[in-house]
């Protein structure tokens, strides 16, 4: 039996349009085409955005396209210790500490020739070296974040779809951010602690997330977990360039569904996206036939309302 276990691990922050799903077609189609196990994790630690209803209406998408998975979904929420856990970890190396500093004072303390990473400016080390009473009195006016001590120099890792990729998370990043000041576990630490405990061995995933990677296998090294192997698919963008957002309209799959699309249909558009159909309808057994690493695109994909309609049918 195959050891291959990959995941879709969406956020239930809004309905689901086709670039989410169109990352958990290509994940499914990993995960089976390797005769591998795939899981299903409810990314929803941003308790402010994520809804319930999000989550039923993500996984009738799932279960309209065919796409099933092997295990009980995960629920970030309810896996505090786990991250608790992890964390010790940490602590227990010196790895973290307490940060007080705000957004507006980071962005105050950067300036070039620092980085610049999706988070933001470089974080210049501000917290890094407080004394024992510097801590006491911080603490007296703002809850601390707690931060990662970044590693200087290259993390270098080859992924399955772009190839390789280096990147200095000191220089780019700084030390970077493990628990919320609301207590709450960062991305960086939860995904990493989920996927080493759910044995996850190939993550597949848009490529907005390739910078994330570093830091994530940092991670894995000090918490002396084995990191899987990634693949990073381009995004699809709309025609104004940008990428795809959850909301309501054209490209939501709950809005196809309740129009009387057929499945098949947005597997075909969903396919012609990745180098796996002409746009024409298909099934879910033509596609896993089809896959192939070497067929994905390596550069963004347009979606053009237009064509959109026209594959689906709605003309």
């Amino acid at each position: 039996m195959s050891t291959f276990r990959g995941r879709f691990a969406p956020s239930p922050t809004g309905r689901m349009h086709l670039g989410n799903l169109r990352s958990a077609l290509l994940g499914w189609l990993q995960a089976r085409a390797a005769n591998g196990r795939f899981l299903l994790r409810i990314e929803d630690l941003d308790r402010a955005r994520c809804k319930p209803q999000y989550v039923d209406d993500l996984m009738q998408d799932l279960r309209w396209l065919g796409l099933d998975w092997d295990e009980t979904p995960l629920i970030q929420s309810q896996r505090d210790d786990l991250y608790r856990e992890a964390l010790a970890t940490l602590e227990q190396q010196g790895l973290v500490y307490p940060c007080f500093c705000t957004r507006a004072e980071i962005a105050r303390a950067a300036s070039a020739p620092h980085g610049l990473s999706e988070e933001g400016p470089r974080y210049p080390g501000t917290c890094a070296h407080l004394t024992s009473a510097q801590l006491s009195e911080r603490a007296k006016t703002r809850a601390p974040a707690i931060r990662f001590r970044a590693r200087p120099g290259e993390v270098h890792f080859i992924d399955a779809l772009m190839g390789p990729y280096a990147q200095d998370v000191d220089a780019v990043v700084g030390d970077f951010v493990v628990r919320r000041n609301d207590g709450v576990a960062s991305y960086q630490l939860a995904v990493v602690a989920d996927d080493a405990a759910t044995g996850i061995t190939h993550v597949l995933r848009g490529d907005d997330l390739l910078s994330s990677t570093p830091r994530q296998l940092q991670l894995y090294d000090a918490l002396a977990k084995r990191a899987p192997d990634f693949l990073h698919v381009p995004l699809v963008h709309g025609e104004d360039g940008k990428r795809l957002a959850k909301r309501e309209g054209a490209f939501a799959l709950a809005e196809l569904r309740e129009r009387g699309v057929a499945p098949e249909r947005v597997l075909g558009l969903l396919a012609a996206w990745s180098g796996l159909g002409d746009g024409t309808p298909r099934t879910l057994d033509e596609l896993l036939r089809a896959f192939s690493i070497e067929a994905l695109p390596r550069s963004p994909v347009v979606a053009r309302e237009a064509v959109l309609i026209e594959a689906v049918g709605l003309r």
